[in-house]
């Protein structure tokens, strides 16, 4: 298939942020993507995932009158990727197919040349399906947002935390230094994200089977199956907070839309089969950690429960294969 560069003067993005009772966070989001859209074409649609706390009215007011702006109420909480998908569906103000589509997390900042740079990245190489920014903390402390795929192998060395295993395993270790230059990468996090509506045209929207995680890992999965490739984009700044809406940093147990994540995400890419290995790898892994723990006198690095809900939950969906829980089961916040 031929790819040919389009002009960025030419090339329209549509922004979406996705909100979950945030309505000030997701604002002052909003805002700072429109000032980095300053000279790029296209509009920004706010997706209220069915907060009702107000948030809806909020963003509505905050907006009214921005003929560049669309708040859309989604209706329901179905996740991270579903509520995107509303936004994407919703396409620009107008009505008009975008030639690219960008995701801003609530809680994330663009540079002003930020959005510029991702267009421009993709507009001047075809063969590239997405983009991602260099994202930063508010201390200007470097995030890890770039990733290879998960593996049975990574399993193994992720959970061991040992030198030599992952020196051993180093071509399978999940997250990737951030590159000083534009690299390529199996994927990258949702936080700040440019992809070619062609390509979305081409394998589907985010898979709304996944509630939260794993969803942004699975669409570049399914991407670079179609042959695209994914950049990593150091130019393309962001700033983010990271985890306000999840509440992932103060998380006492792991939440079990995660594992149903994990577990879809594995089941789909390497079958059943494969998903049971990953996990026993993990187990593994965590075993040797265990031993050098006790040695060591090191502290755990789990969540209280972990390895419990992690057996008991594979165990389920090998022997009865039960169906994820449903959005009313799961109210945390669909955004990173």
């Amino acid at each position: 298939m031929t790819r040919t560069p389009k002009s960025p003067a030419h090339a329209t993005v549509l922004t979406v942020i996705l909100n979950w009772r945030t309505a000030e966070m997701t604002e002052r989001a909003a805002r700072a993507a429109l000032r980095a859209m300053e000279g790029v074409a296209g509009g920004l649609n706010i997706v209220d995932n069915d907060s009702g706390d107000g948030s809806f009215e909020h963003l509505r007011a905050a907006f009214a009158g921005d003929s560049r702006v669309q708040v859309i109420q989604s209706g329901h909480n179905g996740g991270y990727g579903a509520g995107n998908n509303v936004g994407i569906r919703a396409r620009l103000p107008g009505g008009a197919q975008p030639d690219l589509v960008y995701l801003l997390n609530s809680d994330a900042f663009p540079a002003p040349d930020a959005i510029a740079q991702l267009r421009d990245y993709l507009c001047a190489h075809p063969d590239y399906g997405i983009a991602g920014s260099h994202i930063h903390g508010t201390d200007g402390e470097t995030h890890v947002t770039c990733f290879r795929f998960p593996s049975v192998w990574s399993e193994f060395e992720g959970a061991a935390h040992t030198g030599p295993v992952s020196r051993l395993l180093a071509r399978h270790r999940v997250p990737l230094d951030p590159p000083s230059v534009p690299a390529r990468v199996d994927w990258l996090a949702g936080a700040s994200l440019m992809i070619r509506s062609a390509v979305l045209d081409r394998v589907g929207l985010f898979d709304e089977g996944f509630f939260l995680y794993f969803e942004e890992t699975d669409l570049c999965r399914r991407v670079a199956g179609a042959g695209w490739l994914c950049a990593y984009v150091p130019g393309s700044r962001v700033e983010h907070i990271g985890s306000v809406s999840t509440g992932m940093r103060g998380w006492e147990r792991v939440p079990g839309y995660w594992f149903d994540s994990r577990w879809r995400y594995f089941a789909k890419h390497h079958g059943t089969f494969g998903a049971a290995l990953a996990t026993l790898a993990h187990l593994a892994g965590a075993a040797l950690w265990g031993v050098r723990r006790f040695v060591q006198r090191k502290a755990p690095r789990s969540a209280p429960y972990f390895f419990r809900d992690l057996v008991r939950h594979a165990l389920n969906r090998i022997i009865f294969r039960p169906a994820p829980a449903g959005p009313h089961d799961r109210r945390e916040q669909p955004a990173r």
